[in-house]
């Protein structure tokens, strides 16, 4: 594909950028105003921050407007000041951003296209003004394969992000599912990072009352998303695509043995000669909503420390209430929180280091 670096390009909202005009109007408003409505926000870490947060959400303004109090009051109070305020209390140097699901903000696939165009701007602005404060995971308007490729261009070569936010599914088709192969055959070309967060699938919504989807179905949908990965053949298709998957994998580590056992029939065996476990580690699983001893003791058992990586589901949940989950949770010595707080991110995204 062609570089868009340094040429205008028109998107499907009828808007037309380039990294030179995004960084002139960049300059024009000033450090800081543009996202903090004039709060004063540190642009270094704290002393001894180091820490990298894999998932971090922000709430960019178009998909506030869209949305609106939809979204909850979490992510209606967000702002760039109380994320790194969050950060440097929790001794987090990076946010890679990334957008959540809650308000089911692209589920209109035309509305999709827009919003995610504007958000991913708002997250590169976002990390422009905040120097290695915030990365960017951006997203994509699948279904919509064209769109997509579209998105993916724009996002890698004139905004320079640090990998893809998808997730996990998108209505009725799961990550690894045949529909996005044109996708994941550019990701893999480029050898992407795509960071996945859960979702709610067409199927799985509302089942109990006054139960929300969050609560049980987004570690169900994780998990389907993992199994069609590597049951149906993508993780083979697409061996360059480093893929990180959000609450320590979901269900998964909890369903290890069904999986062992699919992975060893007759059908199987010859595809995962290392097993499950072989197909599971290559990927990195996010401590965001599991930084508890039942469930970092079941992951840690599943996958090496060496693919665990620090995730915080701010502004859900506080970054340090991970930092104190994963050190009182006992399944990790001194050395392995040090790799899940940074060292294994940054073997990854080296941009950070």
């Amino acid at each position: 594909m062609k570089s868009a670096i340094s040429e205008s390009r028109t998107t499907e909202c009828g808007c037309s950028t380039s990294r030179r005009q995004f960084l002139r109007g960049l300059g024009a408003v000033g450090a800081g105003v543009l996202f903090s409505g004039g709060e004063p926000v540190a642009q270094a870490p704290a002393t001894g921050a180091r820490r990298i947060d894999v998932h971090h959400h922000i709430v960019p303004p178009p998909l506030l407007k869209a949305l609106g109090a939809g979204l909850g009051a979490a992510s209606v109070d967000w702002t760039p000041a109380r994320a790194i305020e969050d950060m440097d209390r929790a001794g987090v140097s990076t946010g890679l951003s990334s957008i959540a699901p809650a308000g089911d903000p692209f589920r209109d696939v035309e509305r999709a296209i827009r919003l995610t165009h504007e958000c991913n701007e708002y997250a590169a602005r976002l990390a422009t003004d905040y120097p290695r404060r915030f990365g960017v995971f951006a997203a994509l308007p699948l279904p919509n394969i064209d769109a997509s490729l579209r998105e993916v261009e724009y996002a890698f070569d004139t905004l320079k992000v640090d990998g893809l936010g998808l997730f996990t599914s998108y209505q009725d088709k799961w990550l690894g599912d045949p529909a996005f192969n044109p996708v994941f055959e550019e990701l893999n070309r480029r050898r992407a990072i795509v960071y996945t967060h859960p979702n709610t699938a067409n199927c799985c919504r509302n089942l109990l009352p006054n139960v929300g989807d969050g609560a049980i179905e987004w570690g169900t949908d994780t998990t389907r998303a993992i199994t069609q990965i590597i049951f149906g053949g993508a993780a083979e298709r697409y061996p360059n695509v480093q893929m990180i998957f959000s609450h320590g994998g979901g269900t998964m580590p909890f369903l290890y043995e069904r999986f062992a056992l699919m992975a060893s029939s007759p059908q199987n065996a010859k595809r995962f000669p290392q097993g499950f476990r072989g197909a599971a580690a290559k990927y990195y699983y996010d401590t965001a909503q599991v930084a508890n001893a039942p469930a970092m003791s079941a992951l840690s058992k599943v996958v090496p420390v060496s693919q665990i990586v620090f995730g915080t589901d701010f502004p859900f949940r506080t970054a340090d209430d991970h930092v104190q989950g994963l050190q009182k949770c006992g399944a990790f010595s001194a050395a392995d929180l040090r790799a899940i707080d940074r060292d294994n991110a940054v073997r990854i995204l080296p941009k950070y280091k």
